[in-house]
């Protein structure tokens, strides 16, 4: 059943990709669908009846080299299937929405049909990278599925490849990755020097002995699993579009609506935070790194969420909102909760993609028109859409009843997010810009609802006048995922935020003294006495190097049991579900101060915006051009890039290589050959006498030569 779940997609993109004129592009298209909605049911079919325990399932041996022994294999557990379900299910809903949504692009040439194809092979070949990832049992592997769904995004990006900017955002989004990746590659280098393994049930039985190792780097050393830790987030940073490599993300709007569902709700942008959580048990290790995880998060999800305050094509606002919510997935994975981290991006994907297939349906109501200031008063003539939209945005938010478990999705996850961001940081920076971003997520959200529904209608009357709802095969994923929306967070709620013994048993992480009592038994030297320094170990609030030094001493040996590990002192999950009221409906007073802020500018007093923006406009400015992220990039990196390329190809190429041989060839060749063409005179004489002090010189360099000898 898993090989079905993997290969469907992989066998629907090579029958798509290179046997559409044999199948149709009709049936390419309902080929590729199809494997994808086998793939979706049996991933839920595995989601609901395997349990927690951990699964492997070797397909082939892969790499023999030396002592590097690698499978193709899958690694079964909670976290690989609540991935499998979140992948499949919104791929499988974005290849059926696509039915309608590609039916008939104007950005390609009448009777240009094959593109249908092409593009349902791109997007099967994608859901297979991530699937891969996913599944993956060890990192080489993870690496390949990582690569691929670079490969896939570049394609997918710049599918619409007669236009540049698709073309530059395909290949600004390949680079910007390809930082990331690079970070990522040395994470699995250091990892293999350190442990001679790629398998991740071997790494994670090696991080405990890691935690006292230093990794040394020409005159500096570094703490091991603190740099591994480090660079695997950067990895993570450039996949999930955290700040500082982020810009990739919202340019990736270029690619067709459909692509920005699938990359921005369930695949791509959420593998990072799958990294961080599949390598929890080296995470646990390296607090100062996860520091920083904590930090970089809590900074892009404030980030973002003010520069999608003032965007106004309706694609990017959602893009930026992406950038923002994979920012709470960051800080929850960061202070050690995986499960919240998780639960985050589950809930996620349903309202998200929601959201941009709703998007997506509104442009394509609207005749490919993207700029909301030409929306309005949409709701009556896209009514469907409206209501899909209106309940993603109600999840988004964070819409429910405070201090109950009765809510849209958004409402628990992200409030479970940022009670456990309280408690990881005692209240502080994270907590703040995480209270902050709910407001300004309610705001830019209600916004992008009031301009686009309400209101009169703006820009040409002939595309209003003609204003459509979209296709049954486009509304059906948008009822689908508006379920998702609604209930994920509600059904789910216990099993990632419950009771800690509930989240435990949903994960197959054993109790603390059960752990304790499998690692004294294979540990031959474990007596009764390093148990209870272990068990002792859990209440003990100590510097974080005692904590490392604890959690070593009584974990080393082998693998943690379970998809997530927490170490037995991390309490925050306990600390978040006994946090202050105040801290627990600070969400929801951020999310109704954004509303009726919305509501005031937008339905109220219309005229408000243009006044504020105008009253505070280098602010504005600032907010519009995104913090001037790109302008600095272009100044620091473009531009001497540019330079360096331009002096290499002038003064290098034309200069030096080029005007060397051409020199040699059109300069001094043709010196010598002049002088030689002189000393043919025609006359007998004149060769006798150059023979003549040929041979002299001869017998003399001989008679010098012989005597020297």
């Amino acid at each position: 059943m898993l090989q079905i779940i993997l290969f469907g997609p992989l066998l629907g993109a090579l029958i798509a990709g290179l046997g559409w004129r044999v199948v149709s592009i009709r049936g390419a298209q309902w080929i590729t669908t199809g494997l994808l909605f086998l793939s979706c049911f049996l991933s839920w079919v595995t989601f609901l009846s395997h349990g927690p325990e951990t699964q492997h399932i070797e397909l082939l041996r892969w790499i023999e080299s030396g002592s590097l022994s690698t499978s193709w294999g899958i690694r079964l557990d909670r976290l690989t299937s609540i991935m499998l379900i979140v992948v499949t299910t919104v791929s499988a809903l974005v290849h059926l929405y696509s039915f309608g949504y590609m039916a008939h692009d104007d950005n390609f040439r009448e009777g240009e049909d094959s593109y249908r194809a092409r593009f349902f092979a791109y997007l099967s070949f994608f859901t297979f990278a991530m699937l891969m990832l996913v599944t993956s049992d060890n990192l080489v592997q993870m690496f390949f599925g990582w690569e691929g769904v670079g490969v896939a995004s570049y394609l997918l990006i710049g599918f619409y490849y007669r236009k540049p900017s698709a073309n530059a955002a395909a290949m600004k989004a390949f680079i910007v990755n390809r930082v990331g990746d690079f970070g990522f590659a040395l994470g699995i280098f250091g990892l293999y020097y350190l442990t001679d393994s790629i398998m991740l049930d071997d790494i994670f039985a090696a991080a405990p002995d890691l935690a006292g190792q230093n990794l040394h780097f020409l005159s500096w050393s570094f703490d091991a699993t603190e740099i591994l830790a480090l660079l695997l987030f950067i990895g993570a940073m450039g996949k999930s579009a955290q700040l500082l490599l982020h810009t990739w993300l919202p340019d990736a709007m270029e690619g067709p609506t459909p692509v920005s569902a699938l990359i921005h709700a369930a695949t791509m942008v959420t593998a990072g935070v799958f990294l961080v959580c599949r390598m929890s048990p080296l995470m646990e290790y390296a607090p100062d790194a996860m520091s920083i995880v904590t930090f970089i998060g809590a900074t892009t999800a404030f980030f973002a969420a003010t520069v999608g305050l003032v965007q106004n094509d309706i694609k990017r606002v959602i893009a930026y909102s992406t950038c923002s919510q994979l920012g709470y997935m960051f800080v929850a994975a960061g202070v050690g909760v995986y499960s919240v981290a998780m639960f985050h991006l589950f809930t996620h994907a349903f309202f998200k993609a929601m959201l941009f297939l709703g998007a997506g349906s509104v442009i394509h109501g609207m005749h490919h028109e993207q700029d909301m200031r030409n929306y309005g008063g949409l709701r009556k003539k896209l009514p469907y859409t409206f209501w899909a939209m209106m309940i993603g945005t109600l999840a988004i938010t964070g819409v429910g009843i405070p201090l109950t478990h009765i809510g849209f999705a958004g409402f628990l996850s992200k409030d479970a997010v940022i009670e456990s961001a309280w408690a990881g940081t005692a209240g502080g920076y994270a907590f703040w810009m995480l209270v902050i971003a709910a407001l300004f997520t309610s705001f830019y959200s209600w916004r992008l609802i009031f301009l686009t529904f309400y209101g009169e209608p703006r820009g040409d009357k002939h595309t209003h006048d003609h204003a459509h709802e979209s296709p049954t095969v486009m509304l059906i994923p948008l009822g689908v995922l508006s379920l998702g929306a609604i209930f994920a967070g509600m059904i789910w709620y216990g099993s990632f935020f419950g009771d800690h013994n509930k989240v435990n048993a949903f994960f197959g992480i054993p109790a603390h003294h059960e752990a304790s009592e499998g690692h004294a038994e294979t540990d031959g030297h474990a007596d009764t006495a390093a148990a209870d320094h272990g068990t002792d170990a859990a209440g003990d609030h100590g510097t974080e190097a005692a904590h490392v030094t604890d959690l070593a001493e009584g974990h080393s040996g082998m693998a943690p049991q379970g998809a997530i590990f927490m170490s037995p002192d991390n309490h925050v999950m306990d600390e978040a579900h006994h946090a202050p009221t105040w801290v627990k409906v600070s969400p929801f007073i951020a999310m109704l101060i954004g509303f009726v802020t919305a509501l005031w500018f937008y339905i109220w007093n219309p005229s408000m915006p243009a006044r504020v923006a105008e009253t505070n406009r280098p602010l504005y400015l600032f907010l519009l051009n995104k913090w001037y992220f790109d302008e600095i990039y272009d100044f620091i990196f473009v531009r001497p890039a540019f330079w360096i390329g331009r002096t290499l190809w002038k003064r290098g190429d034309e200069k030096t290589i080029d005007g060397g041989i051409n020199g040699v060839a059109m300069g001094i060749i043709p010196f010598f050959t002049r002088l030689a063409g002189r000393a043919q005179s025609g006359y007998i004489f004149t060769y006798a006498f150059a023979m003549v002090i040929g041979i002299a010189v001869f017998v003399t360099w001989m008679t010098i030569g012989g005597g020297a000898e």
